[in-house]
């Protein structure tokens, strides 16, 4: 589902990531933690394909078959739209749009018609227990509701992979709970793979896998028995 090899980031003289290589199954669960400042970020961002790795030539980033590396922005857009979905700690809601309306924006990207857009988002929503407020704009939601907000956008195009960074960040033990059970959940009923990076202990327990980043390598991998 996803291999990386050689992966390496600069920014100016600073060398955030030295040389990461990474190996995800297909509906696999992997948490990614360390300290903060040890290159979490910016490795699920170039996993992600949100910034580029600074090494094209040596380094190579294979996301669900295709060698992302070699795509131009227009095609590299259209991969990421099609294939990823993202959450982020800060759910990055629009404020202006209703729940429904901020799920369908990927589907509209995509071209989706309407009409199948929406169908898509109420059945997410309802899925997501959230069958009461279709309607409802974020600021009239929990942070709780307001991130399975985020979480249904993400899966709207159906994407083979999901990656979250920080996704319970924001929220209280009870509900940040509850969405880390969710992330089992959706890998249960869509097959999806998700890659977490996290400071939450118990989420990142319960992953098949957790990474651990130093100085930005990968210096431990643990498979967490079932």
């Amino acid at each position: 589902m996803i291999k990386a090899s050689n992966i390496h980031k600069y920014y100016g003289n600073l060398e955030v990531l030295k040389g990461v290589d990474l190996h995800i199954k297909k509906g696999e669960i992997v948490s990614i933690v360390g300290a903060s400042g040890a290159g979490k970020t910016t490795l699920l961002q170039i996993l992600g394909t949100l910034d580029g790795l600074s090494n094209k030539q040596e380094g190579k980033l294979l996301v669900n078959g295709t060698e992302t590396t070699s795509l131009n922005d227009k095609a590299l857009a259209k991969f990421r739209n099609e294939h990823i979905g993202f959450i982020f700690q800060f759910h990055q809601l629009l404020p202006e749009f209703t729940a429904l309306e901020n799920v369908c924006l990927p589907a509209f990207i995509k071209k989706t018609s309407k009409s199948d857009a929406e169908k898509r988002a109420k059945e997410l929503l309802d899925f997501l227990g959230l069958s009461q407020r279709h309607n409802h704009k974020p600021a009239e939601l929990s942070g709780g509701e307001q991130q399975r907000v985020a979480v249904a956008r993400a899966l709207i195009n159906n994407p083979a992979i999901i990656f979250a960074d920080e996704p319970s960040g924001n929220l209280d033990s009870e509900s940040a709970d509850k969405l880390h059970r969710l992330f089992f959940e959706l890998r249960e009923k869509f097959g999806q793979t998700f890659v977490i990076v996290t400071h939450n202990k118990e989420l990142a327990e319960m992953a098949d896998r957790k990474l651990t980043m130093v100085d930005g390598k990968i210096v431990d991998s643990i498979t967490v028995s079932a």
